[in-house]
């Protein structure tokens, strides 16, 4: 069927509209639309082509690479620099792998999976032994010249002992996390004083590759010397006068003999399966890399297999990219509102048009504190970048500047507090915090009670934040002590107002019954649980473990000096002083004396029988065992006096590595020399608190 005149005016304007974002990404690096967003734009002109292929065309953006080279001094490719083609999901994963067998015959297939760094492709080029010359991908056929500032970056050599007479290496250099921060915060610290003297800040780079890329594209190389840059070499381009290899893994080992940094998370897997489940588990772990990926590259490794499947216009047949859900994405700041915590804490937070990051629907993002809103120049009307990285709370990380609307006005932090009282909003000297030190402030009130019923304190069941809205404004809980005093009689003639102006019943008899029972069941809470409930400032979970096993119970705690608590090991002098403080208050005694008339018990420290052979010691758990569950290996550790946190640090005693373990742990604890132990050597630690030798 051929091409209507509305699809013809869809497929130009997306023409239009993808020129417009590569010149904006690939020459000024600033781009105005997420990695996501212009993927959807690229997938869709694709889908119109393949429908109507009378209207597509050889220089169209899907039949290119990236951008044209511009400030530079342009580089023809010998061999050109192909892009990638990706799959979005596993059913796109396995539909290129049924491409690739029916390529093959169906032939066995060894597949090599590399972590797909979020960078910018570079191709170095050796000539007996000495880099010569450096340059950017570019349109994969032309790039630019930047081999003054990639000589700075400490990973690239410089000379290499035994090249062949013509060596071109490809990589993609790149910003790690620890660098990214430097900057951000060296820049926020210059934007703080600007701010200071009445002067607008100046744009902070929104992530690693808008930074990585605008370092390496810097006239002066000093200042690419001073961002800290990185590579990891991925693959060969042209080669004179060297060996011959079978398989991509090979280059790989030769190429890391030669001095390259290759990234120590590559896998060689022989299934589609493995393959998939390599994915799964890299994007689980990809915030423990210290560096950004947004996928996983998937290659076939038999070189002469390669040679079979060949290339398309633009990629080849023989490599796909898996892409991560995307953790950046770009929206319009409808308005930016406060929020009044259980401290008094005044939180600014975005209102957002609902946009999808990592897989869930985005409404409202943090902006952290009056100081942020300002240094980042954020406008209800801005076009914004969010970002939610894995299960962290979504955040606006700054503004589209080429989108900002004329009319856009700085927005001012309010001086009251929002709730009916209106009490002044205070800044404590040398504060980053806001705070309404109002104690009758209803969002106060409310918080507490909400914080004091979650998952991690008491865990009441049922006493969400409308609940607990209903229960307060009716009066019926105005602290947690006096949920321990509701009754059903109380329950079933709550009313509250309806949207058209009617009242109804909150509770039925049902829903009723539950959270007294939910209630009545937190009585029993361990001390550790009802310490975090109480809302301690400074006080969290460990700390309140190491309390409750030293002092045994809430009275003992409530009674000691400042002095006693802060010789408990994990606890010190500021949340000790921050515990006596709080039970010296008269509102906060009689909280505790409430919940002592309500039965809650004071004394719940379960004390362990087994030996504590691993007392002041950190050993994290990753991958599945036979004999334990995640959290029940971590028990046993904790019953032995141990700590199992989430990440291997340098203080990792030991890692314990099951089926599947998480590659970035392993890689980590490689790095440090801390052991990796099986689940045998894990019972012995268990049982005398050593690392047997393997």
């Amino acid at each position: 069927m051929a091409a209507s005149k509305k699809d013809r005016d869809a497929v130009a304007r997306l023409r239009r509209e993808i020129a417009q974002h590569d010149e904006r990404y690939f020459v000024r690096d600033d781009p105005e639309i997420s990695d996501a967003d212009y993927d959807a734009l690229v997938r869709r002109l694709r889908e119109l082509e393949e429908r109507h292929p009378e209207i597509a065309s050889p220089d169209s953006p899907t039949a290119r690479v990236g951008g044209a080279a511009a400030a530079f001094a342009p580089v023809a490719h010998r061999v050109p620099m192909t892009s990638l083609d990706n799959a979005m999901d596993a059913a796109e994963l396995h539909a290129w792998g049924e491409r690739v067998a029916k390529g093959l015959d169906a032939a066995p297939v060894t597949f090599v999976c590399e972590p797909k760094i979020d960078g910018l492709a570079i191709s170095l080029r050796y000539e007996r032994g000495v880099l010569v010359q450096a340059a950017t991908r570019g349109d994969g056929r032309v790039g630019e010249d930047v081999t003054a500032n990639v000589a700075t970056i400490a990973e690239v050599p410089s000379r290499l002992d035994g090249a062949p007479e013509v060596l071109e290496v490809r990589g993609e250099v790149y910003m790690s996390a620890a660098a990214f921060r430097r900057l951000r915060d060296d820049k926020e610290r210059v934007n703080a004083a600007r701010v200071a003297e009445g002067r607008k800040p100046e744009p902070v780079p929104a992530n690693p590759r808008n930074a990585g890329a605008g370092s390496l594209r810097q006239k002066d190389p000093a200042i690419t010397a001073a961002r800290g840059l990185s590579m990891w070499a991925y693959q060969l381009g042209e080669v004179v006068g060297g060996p011959r290899f079978a398989s991509h893994a090979a280059t790989l080992e030769w190429l890391r003999g030669l001095g390259f940094p290759v990234n120590p998370l590559i896998a060689s897997l022989d299934s589609l399966a493995a393959v998939e489940a390599y994915c799964r588990d890299t994007e689980a772990g990809r915030h423990e890399l210290g560096y950004e990926i947004d996928g996983v590259v998937v290659k076939v490794d038999d070189l002469a297999q390669r040679e079979v499947l060949g290339f398309t216009s633009r990629a080849p047949r023989w490599a796909v990219a898996y892409k991560f859900a995307p953790e950046e994405r770009h929206t319009v700041l409808r308005d930016i509102m406060v929020s009044v915590g259980r401290t008094g804490r005044v939180t600014p937070f975005a209102v957002l048009e609902p946009v999808v990051v990592s897989g869930s629907t985005v409404t409202m993002a943090t902006l952290h504190n009056r100081e942020q809103v300002a240094l980042k120049d954020v406008r209800p009307g801005d076009t914004v970048v969010v970002r939610k990285a894995g299960d962290v709370i979504p955040e606006v990380v700054g503004p589209v500047l080429a989108k900002r609307p004329a009319r856009a006005r700085p927005w001012k932090f309010p001086a009251t507090c929002p709730c009916e009282l209106r009490s002044a909003l205070v800044q404590a000297e040398g504060e980053a915090d806001t705070r309404c030190v109002e104690p009758e402030c209803p969002y106060q009130r409310d918080q507490r009670i909400i914080h004091f019923a979650s998952r991690g304190a008491m865990d009441i069941e049922g006493l969400g934040e409308r609940t607990v809205f209903a229960l307060s404004d009716a009066g019926l809980a105005t602290d947690p002590g006096d949920l321990y005093g509701l009754d059903r009689e109380a329950l079933l003639g709550l009313t509250v107002e309806t949207e058209d102006g009617e009242s109804r019943r909150f509770f039925g008899e049902v829903s009723a019954g539950n959270l007294l029972a939910a209630i009545a069941a937190s009585r029993a809470r361990p001390l550790p649980k009802l310490l975090v409930g109480l809302g301690v400032k400074h006080l969290g979970p460990a700390a309140a473990e190491s309390l409750a096993r030293h002092f045994g119970s809430l009275d003992a705690v409530a009674a000691a000096s400042t002095e006693q608590i802060a010789e408990v090991d994990g606890v010190g002098e500021v949340i000790a002083a921050s515990v006596t403080s709080w039970f010296a208050d008269r509102g906060h005694r009689a909280v505790v004396d409430k919940l002592r008339r309500g039965g809650v018990d004071f004394a719940n420290v379960v004390r362990s029988a087994a030996p504590q052979v691993l007392a002041g010691r950190a050993v994290v758990v990753t991958g599945t065992l036979e004999g334990w569950s995640r959290e029940e290996a971590e028990a046993a550790i904790k019953e032995r006096g141990g700590k199992s946190p989430g990440s291997v640090s340098a203080k990792t005693y030991a890692l314990v590595a099951g089926a599947e373990p998480g590659a970035a742990k392993v890689t980590k604890a490689a790095e440090l020399g801390v052991p990796v132990l099986d689940e045998a050597a894990f019972r012995a630690l268990l049982a005398t608190g050593e690392i047997s030798p393997s």
